[in-house]
C-alpha cells in the first residue's frame, strides 16, 4: 500500500506523519533512544490527528514505533534536567505532554496503538489513550515512575485505572514492575497479542472492520463511553496537580534522575 508523507518539515523528523488507504498513522521514530518521547514530539501529536480529522476518508489512526525494539520506551529523559526541572519548567512540560495526551483520549476518529517492544512509563499512557491496543508477544510494559520519583498525572492514572481496574493498576504502579505481553494481557492492558509475523496482520484486521462501519455511529458511541471515563467533580484536581508537582521538587526526584545517568540503583528518603 502506497504510503502519503504529511506534515514533513513542518514537525520533528521524530514523528512520521503517513496516510496508508483509510488509516492515518503516527510513527514514534527515534529508535536509537528506543523511541522516547521529547518535547517536540509531543508537540507534534496533536498536529498530526488535527491533519487526519479533516480527511474523509481516514477513518483510524495508528500509533507505532519505529524499528523492531520499542513502541515507545517512556519520555526522553536526557532532557528532564533542562525541561523538568523547576516548577516553571514542570508545569509547561506537563501543559505539552498533557495537551498531547487529551487529543489523542478524545479524538473523534478511532485509534489503535500497534504495540512492538518496550511500552514503558510515557509509552504507556499514550497507548492507554488510544482505542485498542495491540502488541506483539516479544513486547514488555511498565510505569517505572516510582523508580524515578517523578509525578504521574491526574489523567495518566485515571487511564490506567479505566482500563485494568484499580486493584490492577495498584499493583502495576506501585511495584514497577516489567510485564511481558502475555501478562499484560492477562492484566487488561492489551486487546490482542500476536506472534511478531502476525503482528501487522491484526492491525490491518483491524483497520478493515472499523474502516466498514458507519463513522458517525463509532464517533457516538466513543465519545458515550468517553463522557463515561471522565472524572467526577468530587476529584480535587489541583490538590493532584499539587501531589505531581511536589514529587517533581523532590529531593528523591533529584536522585532518581542521578541514578538513572549513572546507571546504579536510586536510595530514596522521601523527601
Amino acid at each position: 500500500m502506497k504510503a502519503e508523507r504529511l506534515l514533513q518539515d513542518r514537525i520533528t523528523e521524530n514523528i512520521i506523519v503517513e496516510k496508508r488507504g483509510n488509516a492515518g498513522w503516527i510513527t514514534f521514530n527515534d529508535p536509537g533512544r528506543h523511541n522516547a518521547v521529547s518535547y517536540a514530539m509531543w508537540e507534534a501529536i496533536p498536529l498530526a490527528l488535527d491533519v487526519f480529522r479533516e480527511d474523509a476518508d481516514i477513518r483510524v489512526v495508528v500509533l507505532t514505533g519505529a524499528g523492531e525494539k520499542a513502541f515507545v520506551s517512556g519520555a526522553n529523559i536526557s532532557q528532564f534536567d533542562q525541561l523538568r526541572a523547576g516548577e516553571q519548567a514542570v508545569q509547561a512540560y506537563e501543559r505539552v505532554a498533557e495537551t498531547a495526551q487529551l487529543a489523542l483520549y478524545d479524538y473523534d476518529k478511532p485509534t489503535i496503538a500497534r504495540i512492538r517492544g518496550y511500552c514503558i512509563g510515557g509509552g504507556m499512557n499514550i497507548a492507554l489513550s488510544c482505542d485498542l491496543r495491540v502488541a506483539s508477544d516479544d513486547s514488555s510494559f511498565a510505569i517505572p515512575a516510582g523508580k524515578l520519583g517523578l509525578g504521574y498525572r491526574m489523567t495518566a492514572i485515571r487511564n490506567l485505572v479505566t482500563v485494568v481496574g484499580a486493584a490492577n493498576a495498584l499493583e502495576i504502579f506501585l511495584t514497577a514492575n516489567r510485564y511481558k505481553a502475555a501478562q499484560a494481557r492477562e492484566l487488561g492492558l492489551l486487546h490482542k497479542v500476536t506472534a511478531v509475523a502476525e503482528l501487522d496482520a491484526a492491525v490491518e484486521a483491524y483497520i478493515a472492520q472499523i474502516a466498514a462501519n458507519a463513522p458517525l455511529t463509532l464517533h457516538a458511541g466513543k465519545k458515550m463511553i468517553r463522557q463515561l471515563q471522565q472524572l467526577g467533580p468530587e476529584v480535587d484536581q489541583a490538590a493532584m496537580t499539587a501531589l505531581v508537582l511536589r514529587c517533581f521538587e523532590s529531593d528523591d526526584y533529584r536522585e532518581g534522575r542521578k541514578a538513572f545517568a549513572e546507571k546504579r540503583a536510586p536510595v530514596f528518603t522521601g523527601k
